[in-house]
Formats: C-alpha cells, structure tokens, sequence
C-alpha cells in the first residue's frame, strides 16, 4: 500500500517561502514606505497642497491607475497574508522554526500580521473606492487631505489607526531581518545583530511617517484645506484646455 504524497504546502515549502518572503518585501513592503512618506507631506505645513500634488502624481497614471494597484499592490498582497495565515493555522514555523528569534518576536510576528491584514481590510473599505458598494471609499483624490482628514476625525478611528499603522510597520521591519534568513543573506551572529539595527531603524522611521500623517491629518484645517484643493483643481482644468494661461485669481493663504 503506497503512502499519501504530502500536501502541496509542504512539497513546495522552498518555492513558497521565498515568494512569501519576497513578497512581503517587494512590492507590498515598498508600497507601504511610499505610502507613508506620501502621507507625511501633509507635514509640510501648507493646507494640504503637497500632499494633493503627490496624490495628482499618482492619479496622474489614469487608466493605469487600477491594473497596477491589482498587479503590484492588492495580489501580492492577498498572496502573502494567503501564505502567513496558512503557517499560522497549521502551526508551521517559518525558516526553519527561527533558530535566533526569541519566542516574544515570533508571536508578535504572527499578531502583528494578522492585525494589520484587518487593518488594511478596513482602510481600503473605508477609504479606497472598492469600499463605495460598502458604504465606504470616503477618499476623494480631489480634495486628498480633507477627505483623509474628514475620515480621521473620530478619536476611536484615530486610535485604531495608531494601533493598525504601527502593527503593519512592526510586521514589515521585524520581516525584514526575517527574509534575511530566509534567503540566507545573513547567517553569523555579528550579521544578524547589523541587521537588526536596519530593521530598528526602518521601523522607527516608518512608524514615525505613519503617526506623524495621522497627526497631521487630524490637527488639518479642513475648511483651508478644501479651498486650497478647489484652487488647485481650478488651475490644472484651466491648464488642460489647449492654449489656455490660468486665471490669476488669489492663492489661498496656507494655514500657520
């Protein structure tokens, strides 16, 4: 009597690791860090104009815009939180049971990510147009900072959002010096001790990026912000028409 072959998951471990891994680097980890930094520039202290041209600029790719959200963003994506919820499940530990990963790290590895797949689950439904048949897609790229804003304003959201960014970040830094060991890139102590400080600070500066854009959301002047996104709406469908020069009509003040 011949034995059962065993399970695809554990026939083609080696294969889906490195995908996994690889995944949650690029392009998923990448988009988080432009992410963050794009929502940063609310920072810049100027009504939300630099955050609405950085939002125009991506906007800007049209018809494009959706295939490349699906092929590089929301597929990866899915297949690294399919793949982590699988390992979770059936108790399987990643890169071979994590011989230098304290026990405290590798729970909060599997917790973070789980927290930040609903998290994630939650901000596209509430803000991403996939979420309008749900009642949510409250994100106008229009009017970025003041839709954003209008969104973060409850302090029950806010908190969330803390918990969700800062959750994600953990997950993506702590994966970072996991996918090391994963692709064998670094293999001594005095390496893995290198690497853990990169993946310090890539948190820390993400997690910095993510808080400081939820503050600044939050503390926006939403009225100045929504006039500051007229004028600029104004001034490029002024711009579009061929041969056209924009108005001189007055620029709002930004807020001090």
């Amino acid at each position: 009597m011949s034995e059962s072959s065993p399970p695809f998951f554990e026939r083609h471990q080696f294969l889906i690791y490195r995908l996994f891994s690889l995944a949650g680097l690029i392009p998923v980890g990448a988009f988080l860090a432009v992410h963050l930094l794009t929502n940063s520039s609310i920072l810049a202290g100027d009504d939300g104009r630099t955050f609405q041209s950085r939002v125009d600029m991506i906007h800007s790719l049209g018809p494009l815009l959706v295939p490349i959200e699906w092929l590089f963003i929301f597929l990866p994506m899915l297949f690294h939180a399919a793949v982590g919820f699988v390992i979770i499940a059936n108790g399987m530990p990643n890169v071979g049971s994590y011989p230098y990963v304290g026990n405290v790290r590798y729970t909060l590895q599997r917790a973070t990510g789980m927290i930040a797949f609903a998290f994630i689950v939650w901000h596209v439904m509430q803000l991403h147009w996939l979420g309008r048949p749900f009642g949510g897609g409250r994100f106008d790229p229009h009017h970025a900072a003041s839709t954003a804003a209008e969104a973060l304003q409850p302090t029950l959201v806010a908190i969330l959002y803390a918990i969700g960014v800062l959750s994600t970040v953990f997950h993506f830094a702590n994966g970072l010096w996991t996918l090391g060991i994963t692709w064998g890139l670094w293999t001594s102590p005095a390496a893995m001790r290198r690497a853990n400080v990169v993946s310090i600070v890539v948190g820390i500066g993400l997690a910095a990026a993510g808080l400081g854009a939820l503050g600044g959301m939050r503390s926006l002047d939403i009225g100045k912000a929504r006039e500051a996104e007229t004028w600029m709406e104004k001034q490029k469908h002024a711009m579009a028409v061929p041969g056209a020069v924009a108005q001189p009509v007055a620029i709002p003040t930004p807020t001090k």
